[in-house]
């Protein structure tokens, strides 16, 4: 029987194999800014929990999500499906126009992407390593699917966050908030939460540090 955990109202299974349900992805739905009626795509969604995480927060999202792998992706129509929920799932490569949803009609834009630059000598498993996707790439598929005005919200490790700045930037997403999480007061932040703007104006909204587990 897969795992399953419950995410407000819904119920979230994955398969053995899939990206395990972890506090960087709770820590990003709880971020990331969502509006009514909004449509939201998940760039790299595994299983689905970001969308469940959203769609618990606004139940009127119109989702989406784009997974490489066959197995996650259908892991994540069907955690959709038991909880009655509509969306479409991509099974589709980012670094790749084909394999991406409508460009420049999403809302928000939203992604728990791998952490670690192919060949960096870093161990987080495959599923953590840049072998299919740049944070180059990552960021410029974003901003494709993203309408102007779009926001796109990730989560990522601090170590890496001059990379990140200056990988949105270049895609013309404009930083615009930023959380630092930590476990405890004593050790040092642990993720980097960040939300950007598609041609949006210079100026970023540095929030407290958070710390501790995500309620």
């Amino acid at each position: 029987m897969p795992p399953i955990e419950q995410l407000g109202p819904f119920s979230y299974r994955w398969e053995e194999g899939c990206f395990p349900l972890g506090q960087d992805s709770l820590l990003l739905g709880s971020f990331a800014t969502v509006k009514p009626g909004w449509r939201v795509c998940d760039l790299g969604c595994g299983a689905g929990a970001l969308l469940l995480l959203l769609l618990g927060r606004v139940s009127t999202l119109t989702v989406c999500g784009v997974e490489i792998s066959p197995m996650a992706a259908a892991a994540a129509r069907r955690n959709l499906a038991d909880n009655g929920l509509s969306g479409e799932i991509i099974t589709g490569d980012l670094s790749a126009p084909s394999g991406l949803p409508p460009a420049g009609t999403w809302d928000l834009v939203v992604s728990n992407p791998p952490w670690f630059p192919d060949g960096s000598g870093r161990s987080g498993g495959p599923e953590r390593m840049e072998e299919r996707c740049t944070l180059e790439q990552l960021c410029a598929a974003a901003a494709r699917c993203l309408k102007n005005g779009g926001r796109f919200a990730l989560v990522h490790r601090p170590d890496r966050l001059t990379d990140l700045l200056c990988a949105l930037r270049a895609a013309g997403l404009e930083p615009k908030r930023m959380q630092l999480v930590q476990h405890r007061e004593d050790k040092a932040p642990s993720a980097v939460l960040l939300e950007a703007v598609r041609q949006g104006r210079p100026g970023l909204d540095v929030l407290p540090v958070r710390t501790g587990p995500v309620n």
